[in-house]
């Protein structure tokens, strides 16, 4: 199936289609930082725990725009552009660390931990010569202020005065599932960070795919960890843009995937290291996996006892940085500590179940672009964006395309 050439165009069947061009036309990446995440969305920027005390900071993103989160000497959380009011270079270096202020290396410009520029290195100049012109205003120039909310330990960061508060951004449902993860104070166990060599937008779609997850994933059904004969389902929030995924963690006994002679269906298999499969039910509800997301480009993971908050950053058009922090909480003991350390092995770039989710976004980049006029097909579980009690569908990737379409004006 085509779409008509000249200006793109959304194919009529609506979210049922997602057209090639969406992944690689440079225009439209463009168009997506102002319109998304430099619109009135929310941004995730870091967790709370990472900015431990007054007079911290760390370095984050607002789609590709680089921001600093600080926290003041009051301890209240700010955040800005991380761009000097000077010649335009970047005041924070480092990843994270601590100060009272802020001091662009270049020509030393030095801002407060809120972002306001404090003060210019030979602002009078010397001796009566040089410095700024009397009627020069430079902090007018300064780096943009963000917008900060948190929710249950999360920071979250927009430029636009109409974005909704964060938790009706959010909505009820989505919001619940999220102090679901993150109920009580958080212990920071570690992070890394991967280049993925596609569009930011096929990682979203992925990590919203719950019909991919046992197919893709051999030591999800290998091991009968993740298959979608378990019980579960999927919730999508009214706007489309937020969901979770859940399944439950009670051992599948069924033989589906066996008898229809899947490629994922391997059997015979151990492991050397079998304690890697052990778990507790420490939230007491049965679910074993729940991943949830929120536009644009925060997910919040629960598989087992490994959990841990991914922030996706687009790099342009056909790259994307995926950023992972992994956590547990302040009451841990060591047992639990060591439980959920040995099972971040199943994450990240060579995460043995999370491996797979750098490489298929890849493998859609390089065909879908050489084939922007045609359309993928997006059926599973019907043509709508409704919430369901089975993750045979593809309902939370179309619910983000409509999130998406709403902000982009397609």
């Amino acid at each position: 199936m085509t779409i008509a050439t000249g200006t793109p165009q959304w194919p009529v069947e609506g979210l049922a289609r997602v057209p090639y061009w969406v992944y690689s036309d440079p225009d439209l990446y463009r168009r997506e930082q102002d319109r998304i995440f430099r619109g009135a969305t929310w941004s995730f920027l870091c967790l709370e725990a990472e900015l431990p005390a007054p007079n911290t900071y760390r370095r984050s993103t607002l789609g590709d725009l680089p921001v600093v989160v600080a926290r003041d000497e009051h301890g209240t959380i700010h955040a800005f552009e991380n761009r000097c009011a000077h010649r335009g270079s970047l005041l924070c270096l480092d990843e994270r660390g601590e100060a009272r202020k802020i001091v662009c290396v270049y020509h030393n410009w030095t801002y407060d931990l809120a972002g306001n520029l404090i003060g210019v290195a030979f602002r009078r100049g010397i001796g009566g010569k040089g410095g700024l012109p009397d009627d020069c205003r430079p902090d007018q120039h300064g780096p943009r202020k963000l917008r900060v909310e948190t929710l249950a330990g999360l920071v979250f960061g927009t430029l636009s005065a109409e974005t909704p508060a964060l938790e009706a951004y959010v909505g009820g449902e989505i919001a619940a599932r999220i102090r679901r993860v993150m109920r009580a104070p958080v212990k920071l166990l570690g992070s890394y960070s991967q280049m993925l060599s596609s569009n930011w937008k096929l990682y979203l779609e992925n990590v919203r795919d719950s019909y991919h997850a046992s197919l893709l994933h051999a030591f999800f059904t290998t091991f009968r960890l993740n298959r979608l004969s378990q019980k579960g389902g999927v919730v999508v929030s009214e706007t489309g843009g937020n969901h979770v995924t859940y399944s439950m963690a009670a051992a599948d006994a069924g033989q589906e995937y066996e008898q229809a002679g899947m490629r994922a269906a391997r059997q015979g298999f151990r492991l050397q290291a079998p304690e890697l499969l052990e778990s507790v039910d420490e939230f007491g509800d049965g679910i074993g996996v729940q991943i949830l997301t929120v536009f644009p480009g925060f997910v919040l993971q629960q598989i087992r006892n490994s959990l841990a908050v991914r922030r996706i950053v687009p790099q342009g058009r056909t790259r994307t940085e995926l950023a992972w922090t992994c956590f547990g909480f302040a009451s841990d003991d060591e047992k639990m500590t060591e439980l959920r350390l040995r099972q971040a092995n199943l994450i990240g770039p060579a995460g043995y179940v999370s491996m797979e989710d750098g490489a298929a976004p890849e493998f859609v980049q390089r065909a879908a672009q050489a084939a922007p006029e045609l359309l993928s097909v997006v059926e599973m579980g019907g043509r709508g964006t409704a919430s369901d009690n089975n993750r045979i569908t593809e309902a939370a990737v179309r619910g983000f395309w409509k999130d998406y379409r709403r902000h982009m004006g397609l």
